[in-house]
C-alpha cells in the first residue's frame, strides 16, 4: 500500500532543508514565497535559527510544514515521481495540514497562514515553559494508562495521554511540573521515554482554550 506520511511537532531542527535549498531553485522559490506570505524571514528562522525561536510553536508549525511541502514539490517536479498515485496522505497532528495541501485538499499559501495563526492561539492556551510532552517507549497503551491512573493520586495537575502513534510508542502531555514528576516515576520503574521538542503541551485538555 502506498501512503504518504507527514511528520509533526517535534521533529525540527535548525537547518532542515538547507542542503535541498542550496542545490535546488523549487525549494528556494517556495521558502522565498512563504517569507512573502508570512511577512517575515520564516526561511532564515529554518536555516539558520536561533533553535529557541524555531521551537515556538507559531514558527515551528509554518517552518515543519514549509519543509514537508518543499521536499514533496521536489520529488514530484525534479525527480518525476508522481506521489499523488498514493492511496492515502496522513500525518501526525500538524502533519494533516501538510497531507491537505499535498493531497490539493488546501492551497500552499492559505495552509501557510493558518499554521501561523493556530500556533499563536496554541501558544496563547498554555504559556511557554508552563507545559511539557514526552513520548514512552516500549510499552503499550494499556499499560501507560495504567501508570497513569496509579501516579495520579499523587498530583493535582495535568497529565494524559496525548497519542498513541504506535505500538510501544505513548506520547504524555500536560503541565510541565506533571509531565516533570511523571518522568520521575518512569526512572523509577526502568521504564524508557524521550522528551519533545515542544513549547505547549498539545492533545490535551490544556489546550482546551
Amino acid at each position: 500500500m502506498f501512503s504518504v506520511i507527514f511528520p509533526g511537532q517535534g521533529s525540527q531542527i535548525v537547518g532542515m532543508g538547507k542542503d535541498l535549498y542550496l542545490k535546488f531553485g523549487i525549494v528556494k522559490n517556495l521558502f522565498s514565497e512563504a517569507d512573502e506570505i508570512l511577512n517575515f524571514p520564516i526561511s532564515k528562522l529554518v536555516l539558520e535559527g536561533p533553535k529557541n525561536e524555531l521551537d515556538l510553536t507559531e514558527n515551528t508549525q509554518p517552518a515543519i510544514f514549509l519543509v514537508g511541502y518543499s521536499i514533496f514539490q521536489l520529488i514530484k517536479k525534479e525527480f518525476n515521481i508522481d506521489l499523488n498515485k498514493a492511496n492515502f496522505f496522513a500525518g501526525h497532528s500538524l502533519g494533516e495540514y501538510s497531507a491537505l495541501v499535498c493531497a490539493e485538499s488546501l492551497n500552499f499559501h492559505d495552509a501557510l497562514y493558518l499554521l501561523h495563526e493556530r500556533g499563536k492561539a496554541m501558544q496563547e492556551a498554555v504559556p511557554l515553559g508552563k507545559g511539557a510532552m514526552i513520548a514512552v517507549l516500549g510499552v503499550k497503551i494499556d499499560e501507560v494508562r495504567g501508570f497513569i491512573q496509579k501516579f495520579q493520586k499523587d498530583i493535582t495537575g495535568v497529565c494524559e495521554i496525548a497519542n498513541d502513534n504506535a505500538e510501544g510508542q505513548v506520547i504524555i502531555s500536560g503541565d510541565k511540573k506533571s509531565v516533570d514528576s511523571f518522568q520521575n516515576y518512569l526512572k523509577e520503574n526502568k521504564i524508557k521515554f524521550i522528551p519533545l521538542r515542544v513549547s505547549a503541551p498539545f492533545h490535551c485538555s490544556l489546550m482546551q482554550p
